[in-house]
């Protein structure tokens, strides 16, 4: 059975950022990096922090009294399942459609389309 695609918020996604970056992380260094800057509140944090654990993205233990946030999703599968979500949704499944609207939309240069050649060329594509 395939696994559900994973979609996070921003948010969730700056927390698992952080702790892909860390590797380990408590509560409080994680809201230090990603709730002050925000203005949000401890327990937010805390609350996001509780939900990725119950969707089996991080695993946490207890450690001197602190809960310790350790990654359990890789940072590849997280981001292969967000682009796949965002070809099925907003571009309906056609990923001809994503990439026609990054070489339209964004600022590429000549490097950029230079990269974007030796990939597709790499892939055998």
């Amino acid at each position: 059975m395939p696994k559900p695609p994973v979609r996070l918020s921003d948010i969730q996604l700056a927390l698992m950022t952080a702790l892909w970056k860390e590797g380990s992380a408590t509560t409080v260094a994680l809201y230090d990096q990603v709730g002050k800057p925000r203005a949000l509140a401890h327990t937010t944090i805390s609350t996001l922090l509780t939900r990725l654990e119950k969707r089996g993205l991080v695993k946490s233990v207890k450690h001197n009294g602190e809960r310790v946030y350790q990654p359990v999703a890789k940072s590849d599968d997280v981001t292969r399942s967000m682009v796949s979500s965002l070809v099925a949704t907003l571009f309906r499944g056609d990923p001809a459609a994503l990439v026609s609207h990054l070489l339209q939309e964004s600022d590429f240069d000549a490097q950029d389309l230079k990269k974007v050649r030796k990939m597709l060329k790499d892939s055998g594509k």
